[in-house]
């Protein structure tokens, strides 16, 4: 099987998480990616979550590896001009540049579009910021809980009533999501290319991708500026839409909004006398007594465990699902029957588990193709491969240009 992007070659100049997530991404797809960092390392690394448990990969940084496996590395001072003339020598010939530099930094250090246009008119050029490259707060750095939660409204939004406290997101949710959306981008820019012979420059950034993950919020909210009702538990719409704890103090989650839901909803928990209640016997009613009846739900559900509660649903035809906590998740049986939790094969460690792109293809090959590598451990295969001599290479391992 060939891979989708086979014969790309992408050099990349970022850290963190939200850009490298997407060059990760397109080596997957077969690109190759050359990461091009600083020589004390991309700031990520050496910063993971350690195992809770002892094992060989007690030490191993996970978080770094799922967003620059496959990748090639190579250190280089940016800050040098001697650095920036090696980086165009290998963006000369390749097919995309990536990088999450704000744009003062990108033409600091000549890695800005027309800077780089010049040099490989043919040239993807793909930029992912905070905040964008244009407009009063371009300057800005970002990261995902302050571009991508806070200032779109997310975060607000999904407080739990008007006096909830503000939620807090787990690691990189909206860096990866926003990766997702360079990716589109640079597979779009890429077609472009190669029908027109023209390089193309696309950006996106993380306060962009949380209001398009709102689109349904904002294309209300756009038009009337009102603000959003923040619904608590007591106060949403109808109980068939709603979260609930189970017995055993697992909690499960509904979304039924078809005329028929109610009747199974109410069948399903054994409380057939809700059906009867005039309180409850139309939408409206249900809505104005919906306190009595999310306490009625959870003490009903009280009686059983989630599972238990679960086969119930199925069996009802019921559309719910089980809140699962990381680690129900990292077992799940669908999870790994489709393929979500792929393995890598280290070559001194051994394999491990990692997290598999959110698509797939049945015919092409798309799969992690190895650990991140280590820092610089391709500087001088790469830079051979880009003509330098390995006298030229010596003087600048002298003058720590490259590591």
């Amino acid at each position: 099987m060939h891979a989708p992007l086979e014969g790309i070659t992408i050099i990349e100049v970022d850290s963190w998480m939200a850009a490298p997530s997407a060059a990760a991404i397109l080596a997957d797809l077969g690109a190759e990616v050359i990461k091009i960092e600083p020589l004390s390392g991309d700031a990520m690394r050496n910063l993971s979550r350690p195992l809770k448990i002892d094992s060989k990969f007690a030490d191993y940084d996970f978080q770094f590896d799922v967003d620059n496996r496959g990748k090639r590395s190579i250190t280089l001072a940016l800050d040098q001009d001697a650095g920036v003339e090696v980086a165009h020598r290998l963006i000369e010939t390749a097919d995309v540049f990536l990088c999450n530099l704000l744009i003062q930094r990108q033409k600091k250090y000549r890695l800005d579009p027309e800077s780089l246009l010049a040099i490989n008119p043919k040239l993807v050029h793909a930029t992912l910021t905070g905040y964008g490259t244009t407009g009063p707060d371009a300057w800005r750095p970002g990261y995902d809980v302050t571009a991508f939660f806070g200032r779109s409204g997310l975060y607000d939004a999904m407080r739990e009533g008007d006096e909830g406290d503000v939620p807090q997101a787990r690691p990189a949710q909206g860096d990866h999501t926003t990766g997702l959306a360079l990716t589109t981008a640079i597979l779009g820019a890429l077609r472009l290319a190669e029908r027109t012979g023209e390089g193309q420059v696309v950006e996106t950034s993380l306060y962009e991708t949380a209001i398009w993950t709102q689109a349904s919020d904002f294309a209300v909210t756009a038009v009337d500026t009102a603000p959003v009702r923040r619904r608590a538990r007591h106060e949403m719409l109808t109980p068939t839409a709603n979260r609930y704890r189970c017995g055993d103090n697992k909690w499960v989650v509904f979304n039924m909004l078809d005329a028929g839901a109610w009747e199974r909803f109410c069948r399903a928990l054994g409380r057939e006398d809700w059906l009867e209640d005039p309180r409850f016997a139309d939408g409206k009613g249900r809505y104005r007594h919906m306190a009595e009846l999310v306490d009625g739900v959870d003490a009903t559900l009280a009686q059983k465990t989630r599972d238990e509660w679960g086969k119930i649903f199925d069996e009802a035809g019921l559309i719910w699902g089980p809140v699962l906590t990381l680690d129900e998740t990292a077992s799940d049986p669908h999870a790994h029957a489709i393929g979500v939790f792929p393995e890598i094969e280290h070559p001194t460690l051994g394999a491990y588990r990692t997290v598999n792109v959110p698509f797939r293809f049945t015919t092409a090959d798309v799969r992690p193709r190895g650990p991140a590598p280590a820092l610089g451990a391709d500087t001088q295969a790469v830079l051979e491969r880009a003509g330098l001599t390995p006298e030229e290479i010596d003087a600048l391992r002298s003058s720590r240009t490259v590591g």
